[in-house]
């Protein structure tokens, strides 16, 4: 019996024992068959996957939009640029592999660990910059080497490039890179570290107009990091196309006439607010804001004297000097205090108080009507219509003439002068105003502070017969396939508080103080061209320059001009600012002059020769 069970379970056991070896050898011959399969069949695929690191979205540029003036040249458009990165997830030893790429580069190994420092919380996978913009022997030796620099890419992306640089640097602005602060504001929220945005002028200003949407694409890399092959694409957006309403002709002779000295000139179309030329002097180079700037440039640039980053014609303010004496003739013909027979004696002075206040012509100008004070600049008559006027009343006709307050140009920054008046001053420093500083301010000094742009939009809105309008840039924004987003319209921000009747009288001043011979603005008029004018000489006080010998000695004042032409129905106005140019009628009229004469002449050349009269007139007035 016990045999019997003892075979029993011997045959039990060896069934067993031969399913499980059927088994164990059934997964055998299944694995050899799978191994066989991956390495004959599709060994050569797997072995190219095996150096597949990973599957990821790599971000697509948008290329921004461009920039032109009014007759479709391009003032601003795009290049390409390389710039370098590194994917640290990639780089392998990271020590070693920044070493190695600063031996092939040229690039100092201290400046790529600084900019990995920059980065620090940026992902292990996601590309750092590490310099953008590089040169071209860098990026040979770079590419020549690749396969010994893991993670190291070089991308091509775009830059600006302002194409008649420094022209027009203060309209059009320039780009740098987003800082940390700009990467919070929402209006950045499609922006990335290592972005460029618009930091000044138009750029800055038409910012969300100009820069693009991203793209993007799902690529694969290999374990160095290199892409493989593109999977697939979400295109860019391209930004879109600015058409400003500068015209780039006229803004080079506005320049070219500014050289060498400081100050401003602007032109305005009278029947639009459009800008047509917008110059401020010194300019700067926009395209080095692009390249890299060093310390010592920047430093050089902000503690410049002259103020090149500042735009004169909108930022700067002065003492609008004479070519206020048109608001104050305005508001004295509207109060009815003066007309075309009230007349004054001028011997030269007006004592007022204790205090001698004089006239430019010390010797005195004698019988003077609102004409000939407009002609030939007489302090005296504007003294004693202040007296009349008061300071409040005369604020008030400034403020409906545009001053005061910003025009609402569409760039960014823009001042908006002052207007003085009793309560201002009480405010401002505690005190009552006195009589005497109305017999400042009449005549364009004391408080008074106006920007370039304001006065031209007066000049504009006398010339056009009382229309004040809003001036603007922006023509048009246009998408890149040439759809108008944009269409700038003439927008009527007030009208001159002042009869048609007394706006004539206005005008026939000031046509005459270019046209007649004792007009102070005599040497600058133009045969045709019926052009009207305000010339003006603003005091500069509490400053000292020294000479070639040392010598302390008073700055030399500011010198304006304010004109439209021509007479009837003007196409331009314009106004001049000359840093101590000292007189208006030498220094600023014939900026004015000449771009008058250019953009009605359509572009024409200047004759070489030279009206005796106009260069042997004396010298009379502002």
């Amino acid at each position: 019996m016990t045999n019997y069970l003892d075979n029993v379970d011997s045959d039990w056991f060896s069934q067993r024992l031969s399913v499980a070896m059927t088994i164990v050898i059934a997964v055998f011959v299944v694995l050899i068959a799978r191994l066989l399969y991956l390495q004959v069949i599709e060994g050569a695929e797997l072995r190219r996957l095996s150096e597949i690191n990973s599957i990821r979205l790599k971000s697509v540029e948008a290329s921004r939009g461009l920039i032109y003036d009014t007759r479709g040249r391009l003032l601003a458009d795009n290049r390409p640029a390389y710039d370098l990165s590194i994917v640290v997830k990639d780089a392998g030893p990271l020590k070693q592999t920044l070493a190695k790429l600063s031996h092939y580069s040229g690039i100092p190994e201290t400046q790529l660990w600084e900019q990995l420092e920059k980065a620090k919380e940026t992902r292990a996978y996601k590309p750092v910059l590490l310099k953008p913009d590089i040169g071209r022997d860098e990026l040979a030796a770079i590419e020549v080497n690749h396969w010994d620099l893991p993670g190291v890419m070089v991308n091509i992306s775009s830059r600006r490039n302002y194409v008649f640089c420094p022209s027009a640097a203060h309209i059009l602005g320039y780009m740098g890179e987003i800082n940390p602060n700009e990467l919070k504001n929402p209006a950045y929220s499609d922006c990335r570290s290592g972005d460029f945005i618009g930091k000044y002028g138009i750029e800055r200003a038409r910012e969300s107009w100009l820069r693009g949407k991203r793209g993007g694409q799902q690529v694969e890399v290999n374990a160095i990091g290199q892409v493989v092959r593109v999977l697939s694409t979400v295109d860019a957006t391209p930004g879109n196309n600015v058409v400003l309403s500068i015209d780039h002709a006229l803004q080079g002779v506005a320049e070219q006439l500014l050289a060498g000295q400081a100050g401003a000139a602007v032109a305005v179309e009278p029947d639009t607010g459009q800008v047509l030329a917008m110059a401020s002097s010194p300019s700067f180079d926009q395209n080095a804001f692009i390249s890299g700037m060093s310390h010592d440039v920047w430093r050089t640039l902000v503690s410049d004297p002259q103020h090149p980053l500042e735009n004169k014609a909108i930022q700067a303010e002065y003492p609008p000097a004479s070519t206020y004496k048109i608001i104050a003739a305005a508001a004295g013909l509207e109060e009815g205090l003066i007309d075309v027979h009230t007349s004054v004696f001028c011997p030269g002075y007006l004592k007022f108080g204790n205090r001698t206040y004089r006239c430019w012509k010390r010797w005195g100008h004698g019988e003077v009507n609102v004409y000939k004070a407009l002609i030939e600049s007489c302090d005296v008559y504007f003294y004693k219509l202040g007296q009349e006027l008061g300071v409040d009343r005369l604020a008030w006709y400034a403020r409906a003439f545009g001053l005061g307050e910003p025009t609402g140009i569409d760039l960014n920054h823009e001042a908006g002068g002052l207007v003085p008046t009793a309560a201002w001053k009480k405010r401002r420093y505690g005190s009552s105003w006195q009589k005497g500083e109305t017999l400042s301010v009449v005549i364009g000094q004391g408080f008074n502070l106006a920007t370039p742009l304001q006065m031209a939009m007066v000049a504009a809105a006398v010339g056009n017969g009382g229309t004040r309008y809003r001036p603007k840039v922006v023509k048009t924004i246009r998408t890149a396939d040439g759809k108008i987003l944009y269409n700038s319209t003439p927008e009527v921000v007030g009208r001159l508080p002042i009869s048609a009747h007394n706006l004539k009288i206005i005008q026939e001043g000031l046509f005459r103080v270019v046209n007649d011979r004792r007009g102070t603005a005599w040497k600058s008029r133009l045969e045709g061209m019926a052009m009207s004018g305000k010339t003006g000489t603003a005091q500069v006080v509490g400053r000292k320059d020294d000479d070639a010998d040392g010598k302390s000695s008073p700055v030399k004042d500011h010198a304006w001009f304010v004109a439209y032409a021509p007479r009837q129905h003007p196409k331009i106005a314009v106004s001049v600012i000359v840093e101590h140019g000292e007189h208006g009628s030498s220094a600023a009229a014939p900026v004015a002059a000449e771009m008058i004469r250019f953009y009605l002449s359509g572009g024409k050349p200047k004759a070489a020769a030279v009206d005796p009269a106009v260069a042997n007139a004396p010298f009379d007035g502002d």
